[in-house]
């Protein structure tokens, strides 16, 4: 894979090399930022000093800002630095940290678009009028249980699309999702009725389909790309008469793995279920690396359930996060 070839040159080339290594090691990709360390990198060949030392001049002109750029990547600049930083102070080299109440990384910039389940039916409904094409003879069997899946099993859509016809267990109805984000791998159990939705998609698809192992295979060869699926989802908001604000705004598709992380947050708030065991069960079935992403849809469903949630509200108070962001992944 190209990115497991990126190199570094100059004077603290193998620091980065290292830095890198140790952000895969624990389960990151870490693929874009080590990208964007390559630009540091070509900062510090063109300067004059020697040594293996990060000096705050260096950090400085590396998290100035650019012009048109902004803030959010700035403060990108600046958390990938600050990681590198300690990185090199840790293995005891000399290293400037920038502080760390100077910027604020907003993972949660984005607010989601939680769809209605009016607004779900009718998005299901758009997707289930599709018709074949001779460009594309299958996609009126695919589109209807993609995004179903994306709601009702709350998956990323590259999530969704990698699926390996070997990936789907229609004994145990359960999804098994590889090349997840953060490097995780997970068992997904789908409800009944999504089940037998996949039993009768895999039995339609038996017979015309050949040599193509996804799950939703392309009429081009391998799978969907995220570009056609927005597309259609694009077509099918429109259709379910929901506004859309254009690429960068919402409603997104990944907002139907936030409508269904919310909807089963709103249920087991309704049912006065225990949160406390529940929610780490929640983190776990949509790949969160931690606890913290979750509780963001738990602040987002008091936000707009007030009525349900304030009625357990004063067992659960110190499960809901009071800054007012959202989860993004």
């Amino acid at each position: 894979m190209k990115d497991k070839m990126i190199s570094y040159s100059s004077r603290l080339s193998p620091i980065l090399m290292g830095y890198v290594e140790e952000q895969r090691a624990v389960g990151y990709k870490y693929e874009k930022a080590a990208s964007v360390l390559r630009q540091l990198d070509r900062l510090l060949i063109e300067e004059n000093e020697t040594g293996e030392i990060l000096s705050r001049e260096t950090v400085l002109q590396w998290t100035r800002k650019k012009k048109g750029e902004r803030e959010r990547n700035r403060n990108g600049r600046i958390s990938l630095v600050r990681g590198l930083a300690r990185y090199m102070i840790r293995i005891g080299r000399e290293a400037y940290l920038f502080p760390e109440k100077a910027v604020q990384v907003d993972r949660y910039y984005y607010t989601p678009y939680i769809f209605s389940e009016k607004e779900l039916a009718d998005i299901f409904r758009s997707a289930d009028k599709v018709r074949p094409s001779s460009a594309s003879p299958n996609r009126h069997l695919i589109l209807p249980l993609l995004f179903r899946v994306l709601y009702g099993c709350g998956l990323r859509v590259s999530e969704s699309l990698n699926l390996k016809i070997s990936d789907v267990n229609l004994e145990d109805g359960t999804l098994f999702v590889r090349q997840a984000k953060f490097g995780k791998e997970r068992l997904v159990p789908m409800s009944g009725t999504l089940i037998e939705r996949c039993r009768e998609y895999s039995w339609r698809m038996q017979s015309v389909t050949s040599n193509n192992p996804y799950y939703f295979p392309s009429p081009f060869g391998g799978r969907y790309s995220t570009y056609c699926i927005y597309d259609y989802f694009r077509r099918f908001l429109w259709e379910a008469g929901i506004s859309h604000g254009g690429r960068g705004h919402g409603p997104r598709v990944h907002d139907l793995r936030h409508t269904f992380s919310v909807h089963c947050l709103k249920k087991w708030v309704r049912n006065r279920n225990d949160l406390t065991s529940r929610l780490p069960y929640l983190s776990a079935y949509l790949g969160h690396v931690d606890l913290r992403a979750s509780q963001h849809y738990l602040r987002l469903t008091a936000d707009l359930y007030p009525a349900i949630v304030s009625a357990v509200e004063s067992i659960f108070s110190t499960l809901i996060p009071e800054m007012n962001s959202h989860e993004t992944n």
